[in-house]
């Protein structure tokens, strides 16, 4: 197993829409594997494929307690939400150390294929709720700070472009 690169906020790869999984195969198998190790490494509760750089619909996320359930959604679609809204303080692994309140359904229905390739629907809440929709944004193309206003997003290219220059010369 494997640790991926994540990619990081403002990268325009963020933004690009993911295509189906065609086939719940081998090197998908390996890629869900590698990506739940990514993102119990860098502490995550969920990450797309999109985040490292693999344009297919397909995420991973865990909002267990101890964080160890693991889940696997392929190709997910959100066929329910609730009217009822919450505002949650949302965090990226594409966007470290930026926290902010965004405004998501409280509940959702999802369905999508486990990573065995089997269709499953299920109703989530709270957390799960949350992470399942950042993370179905992610591959439709959005970063959680695209609901913020353009000033606040403005701000976080600049934070995040002085973070890279400071890790390229070794200072962070």
């Amino acid at each position: 197993m494997a640790q991926l690169p994540i990619l990081r906020y403002p990268d325009p790869r963020l933004n690009t829409v993911a295509r189906p999984v065609a086939a719940v195969d081998e090197r998908v198998k390996q890629l869900v594997a590698d990506m739940i190790d990514t993102m119990y490494e860098c502490e995550g509760v969920g990450l797309a494929a999109t985040q490292v750089d693999v344009h297919e619909r397909l995420f991973v996320m865990d909002t267990s307690p101890e964080h160890d359930q693991p889940m696997v959604f392929i190709n997910p679609q959100i066929v329910a939400r609730s009217a009822e809204k919450v505002i949650w303080e949302e965090g990226c692994l594409s966007v470290p150390q930026v926290w902010d309140r965004v405004t998501r359904n409280a509940q959702v229905t999802v369905r999508a294929l486990d990573r065995e390739g089997q269709a499953f629907e299920l109703d989530l809440d709270g957390l799960a709720a949350v992470c399942a929709q950042h993370e179905i944004d992610h591959l439709d193309g959005k970063v959680f700070v695209e609901y913020l206003s353009l000033l606040k997003r403005e701000r976080i290219k600049i934070k995040m472009a002085k973070r890279a220059r400071e890790e390229a010369r070794g200072v962070a």
